[in-house]
């Protein structure tokens, strides 16, 4: 596929990166000489110097014969007319935009053919918003994904060392949840995958992945968070958009606070929340933390723009007693480092992004994709179509699917039905299939398994 990524900024080279690798012609346009540099040093594609939105740069970027444009910029408005200008003067098939600004997310209407050509709106900070709330909801995991439009959560925990998970075999772990349908579709032991098998034995500090159903996503962190309790009490460190969007959706359920350094900026969100209690001042200012009964905080969440304020105001939150501390962490090479200390749950922008795009990118009928382990594992959605003269998959069981190396099938949903994989179970056309992949270089084979071809027999 030939794609064309406007803007060279973390998602955008993480895009770029992720999509050359899976032997796609990429091309990226940036204004940034060094930056374009650097990405082609460490990938095959080609980059263009310019601005995004000008006709002369799509054109030189081959905008006249590419399948897709994505424009992640730091401007709505570069990408909304880039997007313009690619419709009207190159016919571009699918045209996808980061849009930040609210103002412009609140009328649908204007994204439309006859108006602004955008097939594809990406708003980070809302789906940044609704990953950490769904972590808050689910104590205890290190991430919590939705696939097939929420029946099924893909959960990732981590086996702590007076946890329930520690020296279980995998067959064992049901025994006391006899009534929880769930799967384990991977461990990661030392951020290395191990092979499962019934008689494979959970150690301390596995990150185990589950696949469960949403009805039973909850008995099941219920069961295995050990020593966490449900959260109640919720302090944000950061007023901008994600910290807004979020305690406007936790306010109803959760006691939220909410500190915001600019005062203009905390009277605007003082105005605008209903429950939430706002507070002016600095979330790294240890006396503030303490006077706000730090100590009592089920869950601390940095979330300014600043990745060094995020790690240190976390830090510090949890040296003064905070139970559990997320913080929201732009560069890639901060995320490992932190993880490993003080800070229990190090959130990546480009991740969450990340696999929203890549599902509009995939071949075959792909509804989902989440990056999982900084981009090196994933877990896709897949719709199966045809019948077993023109699928690889329908009318087969599992079993007799062939899988690439490290590849899970993990469930398949059939209507409203949700049905944990059995090797006996046969797929049938229109069933949407969650597969786990160890290894992202498998994606072409799966994509492959899933496209229906006339000839295919």
């Amino acid at each position: 596929m030939k794609i064309i990524i406007l803007g060279a900024g973390q998602v955008g080279g993480s895009l770029a990166l992720s999509l050359a690798n899976e032997n796609n012609d990429i091309t990226v346009v940036d204004t940034d000489t060094l930056i374009l540099q650097d990405i082609q040093d460490r990938a095959d594609l080609r980059t263009v110097v310019g601005e995004a939105s000008h006709p002369s740069v799509l054109a030189q970027a081959g905008a006249k014969d590419a399948d897709m444009i994505i424009a992640l910029t730091n401007s709505d408005e570069t990408n909304m007319v880039a997007c313009q200008v690619a419709y009207t003067l190159f016919h571009t098939p699918t045209k996808i935009a980061r849009i930040r600004a609210v103002e412009y997310l609140t009328y649908s209407d204007l994204f439309v053919q006859e108006a602004l050509p955008v097939d594809v709106l990406i708003s980070p900070e809302h789906l940044i918003s609704q990953y950490i709330q769904r972590l808050i909801e689910y104590p205890g995991s290190l991430q919590v994904l939705d696939f097939a439009n929420g029946q099924i959560k893909l959960l990732v925990i981590r086996a702590e060392a007076d946890g329930p998970l520690i020296g279980k075999r995998l067959e064992d772990i049901w025994e006391a949840m006899p009534e929880t349908e769930a799967k384990v579709v991977a461990i990661y032991r030392n951020d290395d995958s191990i092979t499962l098998d019934s008689n494979t034995v959970i150690d301390a500090e596995d990150e185990v992945f589950f696949l469960a159903s949403s009805a039973n996503a909850m008995t099941l962190t219920t069961q295995l968070r050990g020593a966490d309790k449900p959260y109640k009490r919720v302090l944000l460190a950061g007023g901008g958009n994600i910290g807004f969007h979020l305690a406007k959706a936790l306010e109803s359920k959760y006691q939220v606070k909410i500190i915001e350094a600019y005062p203009e900026r905390a009277n605007y969100l003082s105005e605008s929340l209903d429950k939430a209690i706002v507070l002016q001042g600095d979330a790294a200012d240890q006396d503030m933390l303490l006077e706000e009964n730090i100590e009592n905080m089920d869950i601390f969440c940095a979330l300014t723009n600043d990745d060094e304020a995020n790690i240190l105001s976390a830090m510090l939150a949890k040296r003064l007693g905070a139970n559990k501390v997320m913080s929201l962490i732009n560069r890639p090479s901060y995320v490992d480092l932190v993880e490993s200390g003080m800070i229990d749950i190090a959130i990546s922008p480009q991740q969450v992004t990340l696999g929203t795009l890549l599902a509009h990118v995939r071949k075959g009928d792909i509804v989902a994709v989440h990056s999982l382990r900084r981009g090196a594992a994933e877990a896709i959605e897949a719709v199966a179509h045809g019948d077993k003269k023109t699928s690889k998959v329908v009318g087969r069981n599992i079993e007799q699917i062939n899988l690439p190396s490290g590849a899970t099938i993990g469930a398949i949903v059939r209507g409203d039905e949700v049905m944990m994989a059995e090797a006996d179970i046969t797929i049938e056309s229109e069933d949407h299939v969650i597969i786990f992949l160890a290894n992202k270089i498998a994606v072409k084979d799966i994509e492959k398994l899933f496209q229906v071809s006339a000839t295919f027999i």
